[in-house]
């Protein structure tokens, strides 16, 4: 495969995750009506997607490595597109809830497989620069994502949402057929061996570097999750927006990560990837200390309006665009030979803390926007701390770890 197929196809499959939670965003005060549910049903909906998601990396992960990349991907799509179908035809909560848990599993083999494919065929240094590319990728197909539900959900209704979905799914599906060709070179007979399974990713976990990068992209990601779990409240009952405006805002958010993450690519020229991470820290800690501030002088003010969300947004964006692609391509960098495990096992952690998170959000949506400004005030002081010590620390590039 060339370069730019590599890219594309990686953007493709790391796009799924913003497919499957942006783009039903606007939808999900309007799924709250029909189905007359409780706040906390409604967050289910993604949380028990998240849940999912996380859960079954640790399982296709070592499958990756035993069988390759290819099969669990293509199986993995078939599983998404059939989950997304029943999602749109969903009777009831209880439906869509189970619907979206079957997705958030078919999906942990896109994302997972993505981040091993990075490690199977590129070095570490090179590697976060590929990962970038295709998180600028990313970057593009979340910019259509909200501003499409939007759209949707406001002139034939949220049902057509999660039909973009399955399009989407069907389109990712048809390239992987058409054009990937397999990237593990020597598949792990042992990979499904519960005894070395378990001894690997212990030996993965007692990584300094292994925790570091995935502290960073998991806090990253919390933030991210923080927002996009909240918004929809925040713009549309709260501030009073309509789904379609809320939708454009999420497309400048995502303009801002695309911006960070050329940003990364012309740091990652210049100084090492732990100094460049240190630096987008600054701006990441500025943006949660703006929101609360914000969002305090602002309570009952005439002033306080989408402009106080999105300043702040905008910068931790910029900062999310660079975190990211570096903490994705560290955490799996010492271990090519278990590249699928430790992606799995990042992508666990990170969807772990996002259930957890997704429960806190769900008890304090009673004021939204303080929910918001918390959360986001939380994660960007963890990154900070996180990007400012153990990356600097543990973060260099260390000699690879050889399977036992």
């Amino acid at each position: 495969m060339s370069a730019n197929l590599v890219v594309v196809i990686l953007a493709l499959l790391l796009g799924l995750q913003a497919v499957t939670t942006d783009l039903y965003l606007p939808a999900l005060p309007a799924i709250r009506e029909v189905f007359d549910a409780s706040m906390g049903d409604v967050q289910l909906t993604l949380t028990a997607l998240l849940l999912a998601f996380g859960i079954s990396q640790l399982v296709w992960g070592p499958l990756s490595d035993r069988f390759g990349r290819r099969p669990i991907l293509i199986g993995g799509l078939v599983a998404y597109v059939l989950a997304s179908l029943a999602c749109s035809l969903a009777p009831g909560m209880g439906w869509l809830i189970a619907a979206r848990a079957v997705q958030g599993v078919a999906m942990g083999a896109a994302v997972m497989a993505a981040r091993a494919v990075v490690r199977d065929l590129y070095p570490p240094a090179q590697g976060a620069t590929v990962m970038s590319k295709a998180l600028t990728g990313l970057g593009v197909i979340a910019c259509t994502c909200a501003p499409v539900g939007g759209l949707l959900s406001d002139t034939v209704g949220w049902r057509f949402t999660m039909l973009a979905v399955t399009t989407f799914g069907l389109v990712t599906l048809a390239m992987l057929v058409w054009r990937f060709e397999e990237t593990l070179a020597h598949p792990n007979p042992r990979a499904l061996h519960l005894g070395p399974l378990l001894r690997a990713n212990l030996d993965i976990l007692r990584h300094p570097t292994f925790r570091a990068w995935c502290a960073l992209s998991s806090g990253s990601y919390l933030g991210l999750f923080t927002f996009l779990a909240s918004s929809s409240f925040v713009f549309t009952r709260s501030l009073g927006y309509s789904k379609t405006a809320y939708g454009l805002f999420m497309l400048t958010m995502s303009l801002s990560y695309i911006v960070g993450t050329f940003w990364c690519r012309w740091m990652l020229r210049r100084t090492s990837v732990h100094r460049t991470v240190g630096v987008a820290a600054v701006l990441t800690l500025s943006a949660g200390v703006l929101m609360t501030l914000l969002a305090y002088a602002g309570e009952g003010q005439d002033w306080y309006g989408a402009w106080a969300v999105m300043l702040p947004v905008y910068l931790f964006m910029f900062g999310h665009g660079v975190h990211q692609p570096c903490g994705q391509s560290g955490a799996v960098a010492p271990f090519p030979q278990k590249a699928g495990t430790a992606s799995a096992l990042n992508g666990f952690l990170m969807m772990l803390g996002a259930f957890f998170m997704g429960g806190w959000l769900g008890q304090h949506m009673d004021e939204p926007v303080f929910a918001l400004a918390h959360g986001m005030l939380l994660w960007s002081g963890f990154i900070a701390l996180v990007a400012w010590t153990l990356v600097q620390r543990h973060g260099r590039p260390v000699e690879v770890v050889q399977p036992a």
